[in-house]
């Protein structure tokens, strides 16, 4: 069900609050919500989580990442309530997921930048997509193919179940010009988690890998990339990610097996309410915007 991200986003946020279901009050809400998937998400949704129990003291928010596959694997196979992930569930998810007995409800929750970044050290400090794509795939093989250092690239990326792997795959890789989907070279080291990658970056001057805008930090330095070779080079920021201008931005994403119900209506509520987005910026990531609100 690819889309446009950016064309939808009004809609689902009015979309939560049209359900017609009827929502207990904090005191009466109970029990226990299991959120699992996105690493990229999960300061984000431990954030979410620990506000939202401060209010609701009689539900319990566990979260755990493991990569937006996983979440939406557990989604299927109805081992939690919420799987968080950055990127859309696949068209054979979704088949599994009806022939399991459920009806996936999908609600976008926040923005996000992927992050090109690179050791301070590297002089290389902007790319266009097509460099990057030359770079992952391996066609690239030194620094020196760039105007930097005559060094070799080392290649990061995130696992294969990481919804993050899979939107780089998608939309830096891309296909051939025979039409083929091309992969990461085969030398590429796949790490566990963004946080995995920002530490490897730090300690390795000429590796390369990329992540959301949550894990930038100082020990790395950010490549601004642009379309093509005219530019414009742009940075992940929120104005850029928001406005679309940055070329690797992507929306961030909530399911629910079901329609939502109860404790559940309850949380996804608080991520879409000013106080949810308000820890969407905190956590780096971009708010989606509300009625009233910029």
């Amino acid at each position: 069900m690819p889309r446009e991200p950016w064309k939808t986003i009004h809609a689902v946020v009015l979309g939560v609050g049209c359900l017609g279901l009827t929502v207990a009050s904090a005191e009466e809400l109970q029990g226990t919500l299991q959120i699992k998937g996105s690493d990229t998400m999960v300061n984000l949704a431990q954030a979410w989580a620990e506000a939202f129990m401060t209010t609701h003291p009689k539900v319990f928010v566990a979260v755990t990442g493991g990569g937006s596959g996983t979440g939406i694997a557990s989604l299927i196979a109805g081992t939690c309530d919420l799987a968080a992930t950055s990127r859309q569930m696949k068209a054979k998810e979704l088949e599994l997921a009806t022939a399991q007995g459920a009806s996936p409800q999908e609600w976008t929750v926040g923005l996000d930048g992927l992050a090109v970044v690179v050791h301070p050290d590297n002089p290389v400090r902007r790319l266009t997509l097509s460099q990057l794509a030359d770079l992952f795939t391996g066609t690239l093989r030194t620094w020196r193919d760039l105007g930097g250092r005559d060094e070799p690239v080392v290649i990061l990326s995130r696992e294969v179940n990481s919804g993050t792997h899979v939107y780089f795959k998608e939309h830096v890789l891309g296909v051939s010009a025979e039409g083929q989907t091309r992969e990461f070279a085969p030398d590429a080291l796949l790490l566990p988690s963004s946080q995995a990658i920002a530490d490897e970056v730090a300690a390795n001057r000429v590796a390369i890998g990329y992540y959301g805008m949550g894990y930038l930090n100082p020990r790395n330095v950010t490549v601004a990339v642009a379309r093509t070779a005219e530019g414009p080079y742009v940075l992940p920021s929120e104005e850029t990610v928001r406005a679309g201008a940055y070329p690797i931005s992507r929306p961030l994403f909530l399911y629910t097996r079901i329609p939502p119900q109860g404790a559940t209506k309850a949380f996804l509520d608080f991520a879409l309410s000013l106080e949810g987005q308000r820890l969407v910026r905190q956590e780096a990531f971009v708010p989606i915007a509300q009625r009233g609100q910029p």
